[in-house]
């Protein structure tokens, strides 16, 4: 097949791994794959050179932008039209909000036989202003229809989506975010190396969380709560992996908090990385405000750690609640401190519900269960046109 992915940076970041990792695995199984994407601009990090060095063709738009920009959005669009008429692909999929808009009408325009979304987030849920989430459900229903399928990483992104009117039942599909898993069960550096890099002693217990340093990732609600965990425990630390804009920020408050020496700040770190940093971890506390489904909750699992997090979006497709880990209502700093405390004191518990998430995890998220549902989807709806590939 030829298949052209369209995302709007490559950057490093749990949409962007997804669409890398199914671009990789379709390039393996001999397929001619195209990445369409704006530049890698900002401070996560860029996940391009892996893109190259995967063998794939890498096509960037400078005027790409995840900002909306009028004048940039419409030349971007008449980039890709011109690209995808070049290219005469038989899929297009688009990934992220921009991308997802301008990629699927171009896509459109250009008569590609095959046209799918997924959904990583929901954009008309990120803004906390009613004007543009009301815009972005606008565009999203106008896009729908010229959308042969859409894909969501989790049930709940579907059932959001259709409350929103957006598209109909017949159009979803829930194919859930894959990862590479081996890495998570048998990291590549031993814990002991990792923790002692970090200046972790034996018997700290550390709280990891991974995501970008930036709004509605959840940092604020661990910076609340941190000063009454870390005076109840001495052993406890938290780790956070990752950057972001928010990072001289959240510096100013742990060094006003007096904690410098109880919070450990990774900065950015390459993805290969993560599994050892995780391995590193006592528990993995996610309590991000909005996701689809944080890929930091089954890498947790797949790691063999207990898993927190809030009850939103997809949370509770991929932790089980009192088995694998804590599912908190929404925004709920007294629950989120109870349940790390819970965690923290109870070595026996956190044994039980990593044991108990890293098989769960194991059977749901694995990279070659994602690949060949796509490969499955990419052909029945082919077939549908009558093309046979």
């Amino acid at each position: 097949m030829r298949i052209v992915h369209i995302i709007t940076r490559l950057i490093v970041g749990g949409a962007q791994e997804n669409t890398l990792l199914s671009c990789e695995g379709q390039h393996r199984h001999g397929h001619d794959v195209t990445l369409i994407t704006g530049p890698a601009i900002g401070p996560e990090g860029s996940l391009m050179e892996r893109a190259i060095a995967a063998g794939l063709n890498v096509q960037v738009i400078d005027e790409m932008r995840r900002a909306i920009l009028p004048v940039k959005d419409y030349q971007t669009y008449r980039r890709m039209v011109r690209l995808l008429r070049e290219l005469k692909p038989d899929v297009v999929h688009t990934h992220s909000s921009k991308a997802g808009i301008l990629g699927r009408w171009a896509a459109h325009k250009a008569g590609v036989p095959v046209v799918i979304h997924t959904i990583h987030g929901l954009a008309f849920t990120a803004s906390t202003s009613a004007l543009v989430n009301n815009a972005y459900k606008m565009l999203e229903r106008r896009a729908a229809p010229i959308t042969t399928r859409i894909v969501c990483v989790a049930d709940s992104m579907r059932d959001q989506s259709l409350a929103a009117n957006i598209g109909q039942r017949g159009q979803y599909i829930t194919i859930y975010s894959g990862m590479e898993t081996s890495a998570f069960i048998n990291p590549p550096v031993p814990r002991e190396t990792t923790r002692a890099r970090l200046r972790l002693a034996e018997d700290h217990i550390a709280v990891g969380t991974i995501a970008r340093l930036f709004h509605l990732k959840g940092h604020e609600d661990l910076l609340n709560i941190a000063p009454d965990l870390c005076r109840r425990f001495e052993k406890l630390r938290f780790l956070w992996v990752g950057d972001g804009l928010l990072r001289p920020e959240f510096e100013r408050r742990i060094g006003e908090m007096g904690l410098r020496d109880r919070l450990i700040l990774t900065g950015l770190v390459p993805p290969e990385k993560i599994p050892e940093l995780t391995a590193a971890m006592d528990v993995v506390a996610h309590p991000s405000r909005r996701e689809g489904l944080a890929r930091a909750l089954p890498q947790g699992s797949l790691a063999g750690k207990p898993v927190i997090t809030y009850d939103i979006d997809g949370a509770k497709e991929a932790v089980i609640d009192q088995a694998t880990g804590f599912v908190l209502p929404p925004f709920d700093k007294e629950k989120l401190s109870s349940a790390i405390a819970a965690l923290v004191q109870d070595a026996p518990l956190r044994q039980r519900m990593g044991q108990a998430g890293r098989a769960f995890a194991l059977g749901r998220f694995d990279t070659s269960v994602m690949v060949e549902s796509l490969e499955d989807l990419y052909r029945r709806e082919l077939a549908l046109t009558g093309r046979i590939v």
